[in-house]
């Protein structure tokens, strides 16, 4: 990959994440006439897995460290706690996002293009329509299922009428009934029996942090609460592990019934005021009626309480 151009989503890689890897791959491909190489920082979940196996799609590259002056992509992250080992000496030169922007710094101009969209892919797909660039059906899939994936079949309050827009032309375009595959693809993701509770807690975690608290928000979808929460011995011994074992200030835990749009949290560590002063927090359980968005709903009460 010497002199390669890499692009990459963040650690603990979501279906955006791989998704949007291998899109932006396709698009700066097409528009810069040379080949840019899809990469991830982590493994694949069920969701992402049945994703490319239903368009037969090769999971993008692993990678766990980049070389100074490596020129990389990023996508669906900009925060350097999210991101690849040694990104602080790598050349960042492009950056398509729909989070916050923090703890982000670059030496040289680049091109970062954001918005307040449900999924990275919304973005995507409006620069394959700026830039002319046809959009092949498999490539259609892909943004189509990321977008899905993140909106959770567009009920998520991330939702926006631009994400709506996009995943009916994407279905044209992909050859896709909406709901059924969008159920499908969701249900593949809840399967959890097969983690660990380690695996579990790391799944789809993301670092963050304010000022010097460090912290861990971590989501995994399901069709039943009561049955992950079978495990909460265990997922309280693995991530009071992590919190130890990374100096952390709180680790929020949080289980999304996609079903009926509602989360429960396992919330541990020495600020979880940052949850109780919104929700009360009883035996290390904190119950979030009609809360699915990490980004959207989690992230700034936490902020905020800090």
């Amino acid at each position: 990959m010497e002199n390669k151009i890499l692009v990459f989503g963040h650690k603990n890689p979501d279906t955006d994440s791989i998704c949007s890897s291998l899109v932006m791959a396709d698009l700066q491909t097409k528009l810069r006439g040379k080949e840019i190489i899809p990469c991830r920082l982590g493994e694949i979940n069920e969701e992402t897995k049945y994703i490319l196996d239903y368009f037969k799609i090769e999971a993008p590259k692993y990678i766990e460290k980049v070389e100074e002056g490596q020129t990389v992509i990023l996508v669906d992250h900009n925060e350097f706690t999210q991101t690849v080992e040694g990104i602080e000496k790598a050349k960042i030169d492009t950056v398509v996002d729909h989070h916050r922007i923090n703890n982000f710094q670059t030496s040289e101009p680049l091109f970062y293009y954001a918005q307040p969209v449900g999924c990275t892919a919304t973005i995507l797909f409006e620069l394959y329509t700026i830039n002319n660039i046809k959009i092949e059906p498999k490539i259609a899939g892909l943004m189509l299922s990321a977008i899905i994936s993140d909106t959770l079949l567009l009920k998520s309050p991330t939702t926006t009428e631009k994400d709506k827009k996009a995943v009916s032309e994407l279905a044209k375009i992909a050859k896709i009934d909406i709901e059924s595959y969008g159920l499908e693809m969701l249900k593949a993701g809840t399967d959890l029996d097969k983690y660990t509770e380690d695996e579990l807690i790391h799944l789809d975690a993301k670092k963050m942090e304010n000022g010097d608290i460090k912290y861990v928000i971590a989501q995994v979808n399901t069709v039943s609460i009561p049955d992950v929460l079978k495990r909460k011995e265990k997922l309280e011994t693995e991530i009071n592990k992590e919190i130890l074992a990374n100096g952390l200030s709180l680790f929020v835990f949080v289980i999304t019934d996609i079903i009926n749009s509602n989360s429960v949290a396992i919330v541990l560590g020495d600020r979880t005021d940052a949850i109780s002063k919104t929700y009360e927090i009883k035996d290390n359980i904190a119950v979030m009626l009609g809360v699915v968005s990490r980004k959207k709903q989690i992230l700034p009460l936490v902020e905020k309480n800090m």
